[in-house]
């Protein structure tokens, strides 16, 4: 082991509101496809949380907080008894193990089909998503989704709210409202997706509104020490063109950390950007930082490991790693003593709903014994 891999600050133990981490890595959500048809979790995916347990925080994948939310097949929900129940699996086996979990709670908006969810999605505005979308029966175009009522607007908030208690019930630590990469919260934020001419759309004060809503109403409902909120400024995933990114971000973070959420998640962070730089500065609290390792590009030999030195350096908290946390279980370790991690294998990641690049990940022990 090298004085530097020991010295890492990776992996000294912190604190995240009233909960005690073992070190500042954090496994984000990783939307994998493996829930049961009615969005309840299986036991393949209890084994895959327990196995990455030694993170020092788990964020599960995107959870819909209702049935108009869901996204593709097979995508985990939190919104009646069995999906409390299934969950309640999940985050047992992971305290067993030593771990302690957030749920991200998610709304897919215009990202979704009828054929996933037997709903038309709703969305800000009708702007139908620019590309094709995963369904039961293959790939199919995107539908133009209904524009969200008054009443719509209520009662999702209040979904998010009841999504929340129920994340609380079936043993989750809080909650992490996402608010990012081109989902309902993002698509309210951006000008192409959202073009509302009420109080929820036009000016950047307006467009900002439901996500503070949003967050208010589950910070209220199981407390704002519970509650972190993921965005992802100037992200362009599932076609979201904000616009006006600088003014977004310099009006939601404040209005947010008002509502004092434990964290803020910022995705593709890259210390060298001006706009990170000052949302680090604008928020009071925890901040995790996503590394920007080159979307779609090769994971780099390390995981991440360096860049997130160099957040941590720059003043993050905590640090997230997707890809590398997917492929080594006990990515922890392997980054500790420098040794080598599993390639990352894309075949059946997505989709296949089985163990093939899910679960059978060796460990560095489960390797050694195989030699």
């Amino acid at each position: 082991m090298t004085n530097s891999t020991a010295a890492s600050r990776l992996f000294e133990s912190t604190t995240l509101g009233p909960l005690a981490l073992p070190n500042r890595l954090v496994m984000p959500p990783l939307t994998r496809n493996r829930a049961d048809a009615d969005g309840v979790p299986r036991p393949l995916m209890v084994t895959h949380y327990a196995q990455r347990a030694t993170a020092g925080l788990i964020i599960t994948e995107g959870t819909t907080p209702n049935a108009v939310g869901q996204t593709y097949p097979n995508i985990p929900a939190l919104h009646n008894d069995a999906h409390v129940a299934g969950w309640r699996a999940v985050t047992d086996a992971v305290r067993a193990e030593g771990g302690r979990m957030f749920l991200q709670i998610q709304h897919g908006g215009r990202v979704g089909h009828p054929d996933n969810s037997g709903l038309r999605p709703v969305a800000p505005s009708p702007v139908a998503l620019p590309e094709t979308i995963h369904t039961p029966s293959g790939r199919q175009e995107a539908v133009v989704p209904r524009e969200m009522t008054a009443d719509d607007i209520r009662e999702t908030v209040a979904d998010f709210a009841a999504a929340a208690r129920r994340a609380v019930d079936a043993g989750f630590e809080g909650v992490e409202v996402h608010a990012a990469n081109g989902h309902l919260l993002h698509q309210f934020l951006a000008k192409n997706t959202n073009l509302r001419t009420d109080e929820y759309g036009g000016s950047v004060e307006n467009r900002v509104r439901f996500v503070v809503e949003v967050v208010r109403a589950v910070a209220d409902a199981i407390g704002p020490d519970r509650v972190g909120v993921r965005i992802s400024p100037g992200v362009t995933v599932n076609g979201v063109e904000e616009g006006d990114t600088d003014d977004i971000y310099a009006a939601l973070v404040p209005d947010l950390a008002a509502l004092g959420p434990v964290y803020l998640h910022v995705i593709f962070a890259d210390p060298g950007q001006p706009l990170y730089r000052r949302i680090r500065a604008a928020w009071p609290t925890t901040l995790i930082a996503n590394p920007a390792l080159g979307f779609g590009g090769p994971l780099p030999a390390d995981g991440g490991k360096a860049a997130g030195e160099r957040l941590l350096a720059a003043g993050a908290d905590l640090i997230s790693l997707g890809r590398a946390f997917l492929a080594n279980p006990d990515l922890v370790e392997r980054l500790r003593t420098g040794a080598p991690l599993n390639p990352l294998r894309e075949a059946n990641w997505m989709y296949s709903g089985d163990e093939a690049g899910y679960n059978d990940y060796p460990t560095l022990a489960e390797s050694a014994a195989l030699v």
